[in-house]
């Protein structure tokens, strides 16, 4: 099911991005004091009182001839028509300014559930400072400390009550997998090769595909739904208003599958923005294969395959639980074992193991390898249980989680990977201190 979305939108420079980091959890957003920072809207995921959303900053809302203005504008126009409810931030030092009042103006049209937050509202003092804001019609002003972090809670209580019904859930028992890529590199083709038709657009023009689309297909009885998204682009590049939302859709692609196709271009080789591609895949934590397309129109040696596969691995380290698949779209080479291998890592993906199991792996891995010891202080492991499918999530139970170094944390991650078949998926080891 698809989470609901939440975008912040305000004028430069009222602390949107400080909000959302805290709101996100982690320092994704750029904070300067420089107005327009924050040039494209930036996607993460909030969670709040088992309530999960996509979070979305967006760059200010301002007219002026200052660089990059008219597609900020553009931008966080886009993530209003995406979100479901919107934080509307103004600053309450600075009072209303006429850059809030076009915001405003821009919010009215929406119809879209909007609240007031009220940013750098420090202290109980400064409260007073928030009565002139119910002027702009947006009902009660919601006091925020982004720098202190006061006033989340009761912005996101707000924030949640204006969510829209979940909708029933049909059953669907088809695995669901999407290709994503940089533009242009056969994630279209590679569709309608699946397909046998040519159900979707190809075309040699980069950023035909605008949206994320969904067809199913059969494959020795198992249903899958397939889902092609738009070619994702360097930020900086993406200026067309309809390719911004083919972003925003293609991202949400991701969450919703069960294994993500990243496709590579044979012809161009690997570049900088397919690691960021596949990325989004990876920090989903969805089952990831990694499929090189065009592999026909390469000139190829004896040692081709395994010199591309090579650079691949050496330049996805974060994806070496991915297999590699060198395909043509044009002449269906090796197309056939993709459903088949589709299927293998969405069961990995979904994959439990008992704790007893577990814990004989994790102590016959500790024998082999003890744990560090940091600053005299030596790692104990007590216990370790599975507690997630979708990605795997997997719970040690520590003295201090300070003392597992991610160098043992990967470690310990290809012992459980040597002992279980965990192809294509990530696994995420979580260090709890016993209580």
């Amino acid at each position: 099911m698809a989470q609901p979305t939440v975008a912040i939108v305000g004028r430069p420079n009222v602390g949107k991005s400080t909000i959302f980091n805290r709101v996100a959890g982690e320092r994704i957003s750029i904070v300067e004091n420089t107005p327009g920072v924050t040039r494209d809207r930036i996607y993460s995921h909030g969670e709040w009182l088992g309530h999960n959303f996509n979070l979305i900053d967006t760059g200010g809302i301002e007219v002026s001839d200052q660089p990059f203005i008219k597609q900020i504008t553009a931008q966080a126009e886009i993530a209003i028509d995406e979100a479901d409810v919107i934080i509307f931030m103004v600053n309450g030092k600075q009072g209303i300014t006429d850059a809030d009042e076009r915001v405003a103006q821009i919010l009215y049209r929406s119809n879209k559930p909007v609240v007031l937050a009220v940013n750098k509202i420090d202290n109980f003092e400064s409260r007073a400072d928030i009565y002139d804001f119910y002027s702009l019609g947006f009902g009660d002003p919601y006091p925020i400390s982004g720098a202190h972090g006061l006033g989340l809670g009761d912005l996101l209580d707000e924030v949640i009550k204006n969510f829209p019904e979940a909708p029933e859930e049909k059953k669907d028992n088809s695995i669901r997998f999407s290709l994503i890529g940089r533009p242009n590199v056969g994630k279209s083709s590679l569709v309608n090769a699946f397909l046998g038709d040519n159900r979707v657009i190809v075309s040699d023009v980069a950023g035909t595909t605008r949206d994320a689309i969904d067809s199913k297909f059969v494959h020795d009885g198992q249903e899958f739904t397939i889902v092609d998204t738009a070619g994702i682009r360097k930020r900086g590049k993406v200026y067309e208003k309809t390719e911004k939302y083919s972003v925003m859709r293609a991202m949400k692609a991701i969450d919703e599958s069960d294994v993500v196709l990243v496709v590579l271009n044979a012809e161009e080789g690997i570049r900088e923005q397919d690691k960021r591609v596949a990325g989004y895949a990876h920090e989903a934590g969805r089952g990831v294969i990694i499929v090189v397309n065009k592999w026909d129109a390469l000139k190829k040696d004896n040692h081709s395959q395994q010199q591309f596969e090579a650079a691949i691995r050496a330049e996805f380290q974060y994806l070496a639980y991915a297999p590699i698949v060198f395909v043509s779209a044009k002449t269906k080479q090796r197309l056939s074992q993709l459903p088949d291998l589709i299927e293998k890592v969405n069961t990995n993906h979904k994959k439990r193991i008992s704790s007893s199991t577990l814990n004989e792996v994790i102590m016959d891995a500790v024998a082999m390898t003890p744990t560090p010891t940091i600053k005299t202080r030596k790692l104990r492991i007590y216990y370790a249980t599975q507690v997630a499918t979708q990605p795997p999530a997997i719970v040690l139970f520590v003295n201090d989680p300070e003392l597992l170094h991610f160098s043992y944390r990967r470690y310990l991650e290809n012992q459980i990977r040597k002992n279980f078949d965990f192809t294509g998926t990530p696994i995420r080891i979580i260090p709890r201190s016993r209580k």
